[in-house]
């Protein structure tokens, strides 16, 4: 199994050397050193969210080390930093990036309440700040900035779209429930949006909470005809088994986004069979960048990525793009309207940036089954958004 880590050590020690190097012989008339650019991954590490940060970080370092550590042609350094889930905790990591460690790009943050810490002082100081995960809708309308670039979606529109099948399906009520942070109000309100049929109970609950014996109870008496529930990481994997233990997956069916998922997957096992997900990357997609991707992944790490490290390693591939395509980040206009063309393979096939900087992209339901082989995956059903727009982009003042 590759070491990525190793390889991304050596390169980074090969920098480090050349730079001391160019150093000693300034006064010789020795060349410049090659311009070198730093990334600040600032991404959730620890506790029962981690597992998607695991991904963020995996997927990044990938493209990283394909490019033999320089993005672009560029000498790259990437800094880890774990943010726990804490907004206080990812804002000191932005501060202790961009003042101590010089970066110029900030990336990986997948909660949307780090997020809008993190946004503030990379806008303030001029740092490009490129989400791979987290949309918040108050950074894609008039919050938002030519510093700020989100890869993955405005966080209403996977739920969206999932509201927008059960609609077409003409589900007669749904039960909600997400966390109770930015993006579970964006999740709801984005289902909301698209679905009209009966929503008889909208329920919050607590980012990291793992018992879900009181929800289940309250979904149980409700009676609705289906549910629909956000709750990512290890929430995802209690609530799903507790569900499954109630007996509640064949009488209510349950359909989410990023509470089953490849993080989550393997943990949960049979208790996910027949739930559907909305999302914009499956690993069984054809195109050859994402059957690159999956092979090379599961060679490096052995396991099977999910989407959220799929999309990282879209971030990073979009960032050597646009640092060869500018010749560097040194002009940062030219480099800004770079990453704004997109000019890379990306896993999900075709990428465009709104005017907002969010993407237009395509939405996806996928279903969890048992294969003859006893595995348990996810199956890609059929396409339920295409080019899909978010509802914030026409109040942003870029154009």
């Amino acid at each position: 199994m590759i070491k990525i880590r190793d390889i991304l050590i050596m390169n980074y020690r090969k920098l480090l050397v050349a730079s001391s190097l160019a150093v000693a012989m300034g006064g010789m008339g020795a060349p410049a050193v090659a311009e070198q650019v730093t990334i600040g991954v600032i991404t959730t590490l620890s506790g029962p969210l981690g597992s998607q940060g695991k991904n963020i970080r995996d997927g990044f370092d990938l493209a990283v080390a394909e490019a033999g550590g320089k993005l672009g042609g560029f000498d790259t350094k990437v800094i880890v930093e774990d943010d726990q889930v804490r907004p206080d905790t990812g804002l000191q990591a932005a501060h202790k990036l961009i003042e101590q460690d010089r970066a110029q790009i900030l990336t990986g943050v997948v909660f949307s309440n780090v997020a809008l810490a993190v946004a503030k002082p990379a806008a303030q100081n001029k740092v490009f700040f490129i989400s791979p995960v987290a949309g918040p809708s108050q950074l894609a309308g008039k919050g938002c900035s030519p510093y700020f670039f989100v890869t993955s979606w405005q966080n209403d529109q996977p739920h969206e779209a999932m509201g927008t099948y059960l609609q077409q399906q003409r589900v007669k009520s749904v039960y909600l429930i997400a966390p109770n942070y930015a993006a579970g109000k964006d999740a709801l309100r984005g289902f909301k949006h698209a679905y009209k049929g009966n929503v008889v109970a909208e329920t919050y609950v607590a980012l990291n909470q793992l018992d879900y014996a009181a929800e289940i109870s309250k979904i149980r008496a409700a009676k609705p005809d289906a549910l629909y529930a956000f709750l990512p990481a290890g929430m995802g994997i209690n609530f799903t088994k507790q569900y499954a233990q109630a007996g509640l997956t064949d009488k209510i069916p349950m359909y989410s986004a990023f509470t089953v998922d490849a993080t989550t997957l393997p943990a949960i096992g049979e208790a996910a069979v027949g739930t559907y997900q909305s999302n914009l990357w499956n690993t069984d997609f054809p195109n050859e960048a994402s059957k690159h991707f999956v092979e090379k992944f599961e060679e490096a790490y052995g396991y099977v990525p999910s989407n959220f490290a799929a999309q990282s390693y879209d971030v990073a591939r979009m960032i050597g793009a646009a640092l060869k395509q500018a010749g560097g980040i040194a002009n940062k206009d030219a480099f800004a309207a770079a990453l704004k063309q997109a000019k890379f393979d990306s896993v999900r096939g075709s990428f465009t940036f709104n005017t907002n900087n969010y993407p237009i992209g395509n939405f996806y339901l996928l279903k969890v089954v048992k294969q003859p082989d006893g595995k348990i995956v996810q199956v890609t059903q059929k396409k339920v958004l295409a080019d899909a727009k978010d509802a914030y982009y026409q109040e942003c003042a870029m154009k």
